[in-house]
């Protein structure tokens, strides 16, 4: 394990220096700090802390390309179809043809262990200072954390609970508590087992994190809440989804506004944002989280992408009634092709700087979503209450000042699978729609249409590039070989 999380103690206590600005706060190397010293007030805490939201933006987790989740949980269904003119990254994900050596899917496994050994590593040492209310808020943010990251994990590295009779009783991941780069931990024996250790972080981290930390990249009572909400959800206990989503969105009501829905994505407003990954506005510390996306290209001039938006998903935002098309998609050439570009990661406002922005991890919407689908499927089914919340989400997203938008009137299954369509369309490109199908059990399923802007070309997919069938073995990622052969207590998924 040691060798695979790849941390030693001096590279993770390589901690930040704070600068406030407004809701922003970027990072700075500080290598006046030791292990010895580092430890010893709230304010050291405070920067401890901060340097494990930063791993979120580690290589690979959200940044750089090659199996960032910034794409990861797009380029393994149907939201996206590849660009031949790219430098093909992520294929092996797109093509579900990756083994325990692929990188494309293997990268997250050493990414949010990292994540986690950076919150382990204060708990470890939260006694160290009187157990204040500061500290309690720092401890809760550490649990919230490592939760977060175990949950990515074991969406990715296991079943979900949803997805089959026997997904609850399946193999779990291992639940690492401690920093010790020499322990080998062994797997939890059941997926349940491993998501009761996040609930339970959740939980704990509920009770003591502050209602407000000062900043959208800092978490707080409100974003748990969300985080709840979705792990819930994921479960299928809709019950405690609900109660949990609820709560989130009686504190943040907002789903954002459709006049501010664009520059969400630019950065210029955090309007729905519960917890985001902040990008930093030094040059030197700016990652490029929307590489994976697209790049500029000076020769030839124009964007060029890896990947393009699938027409079956680009038809579905209409033609100017939806906010979304505009936010999430940008229509031009690239040599002698006109195609859908996804810009959702592109530009700043006030920026030059291409493919840097922050990480919007958690969006208000999600929880809208969450808790509509949850209503469907309690045990005390809720039409009314679904109706409503994806009207209200629906509400900021359709219509224009000649057509406005006109609230549904769906029941019942139309009901659920309109739940199912929005979700499609506000979390495209937001790491959710492969999950979501796993989750529920299904087939992913490629339209027939090329990469050309009106879904023409040559190179739609076909045969083994077209579906993968509902349970198949490929939708529980592989775990790292490099992970297996360092700590032989690791065991294989089924089929690699």
């Amino acid at each position: 394990m040691k060798k695979i999380i790849n941390i030693s103690i001096l590279s993770l206590l390589s901690f930040l220096s704070l600068q406030c600005s407004d809701d922003r706060f970027d990072v700075l190397p500080n290598d006046q700090d030791s292990p010895e010293n580092i430890f010893t007030s709230e304010s050291n805490f405070r920067v401890v802390m901060d340097g494990a939201y930063d791993a979120f933006k580690g290589r690979t987790y959200y940044n750089s390309d090659t199996g960032s989740s910034i794409i990861l949980g797009d380029v393994l269904a149907d939201n996206l179809i590849l660009n031949t003119q790219g430098r093909q990254t992520n294929k092996s994900a797109y093509e579900w043809s990756y083994t325990p050596q692929t990188k494309d899917v293997t990268n997250l496994y050493t990414s949010a262990y990292k994540v986690i050994s950076r919150a382990n590593n204060i708990l470890d040492n939260i006694n160290k200072v009187p157990y204040t209310d500061y500290m309690k808020n720092i401890e809760a943010e550490a649990k919230a954390v490592r939760a977060i990251a175990h949950f990515d994990l074991v969406r990715a590295y296991a079943k979900i609970p949803t997805q089959s009779n026997d997904a609850p009783s399946s193999l779990g991941i291992a639940y690492v508590k401690t920093f010790n780069p020499e322990i080998k931990p062994s797997r939890d024996a059941s997926v349940t087992i491993t998501y009761d250790k996040i609930i339970a972080d959740l939980q704990d981290a509920l009770v003591n994190i502050n209602s407000n930390n000062n900043t959208v990249g800092r978490l707080n009572k409100t974003s748990v809440l969300g985080f709840l909400s979705r792990v819930y959800l994921y479960k299928g206990e809709y019950d405690k989804a609900i109660q949990y989503g609820e709560q989130c969105i009686t504190a943040y009501p907002s789903v954002g506004t459709k006049a501010n829905f664009v520059n969400i994505w630019r950065d210029a407003s955090n309007d729905g944002n519960l917890f985001t990954i902040l990008n930093a506005n030094l040059d030197y510390d700016n990652v490029n989280v929307g590489v994976a996306y697209n790049q500029n290209s000076v020769n030839p001039a124009g964007i060029r992408s890896e990947y393009n938006v699938n027409y079956d998903l680009f038809t579905k935002y209409g033609n100017g009634n939806d906010i979304r098309k505009e936010a999430y998609v940008l229509t031009t050439n690239f040599v002698n092709t006109q195609y859908n570009h996804v810009v959702k990661y592109r530009s700043r406002a006030g920026s030059a700087a291409a493919q840097v922005v922050d990480v919007k991890f958690l969006r208000s919407a999600e929880v809208y979503l969450n808790v509509a689908e949850a209503y469907m499927k309690s045990s005390a089914p809720n039409q009314i209450k679904a109706l409503q919340l994806l009207n209200t989400l629906r509400a900021q997203r359709y219509g224009t000042s000649t057509s406005p938008y006109i609230p549904g009137i769906e029941t019942g299954t139309s009901l659920l699978n309109a739940i199912y369509y929005e979700r499609r369309l506000e979390l495209a490109f937001e790491n959710d729609r492969f999950w979501t199908i796993k989750r529920l059990g299904q087939a992913v399923v490629r339209s027939d249409y090329g990469s050309a802007v009106d879904g023409g070309g040559t190179d739609a997919p076909t045969g083994a590039l077209k579906t993968l069938p509902a349970n198949n073995f490929r939708f529980v990622l592989p775990i790292p070989q490099d992970a297996i052969n360092l700590n032989p207590n690791l065991v294989q998924n089924n089929g690699y």
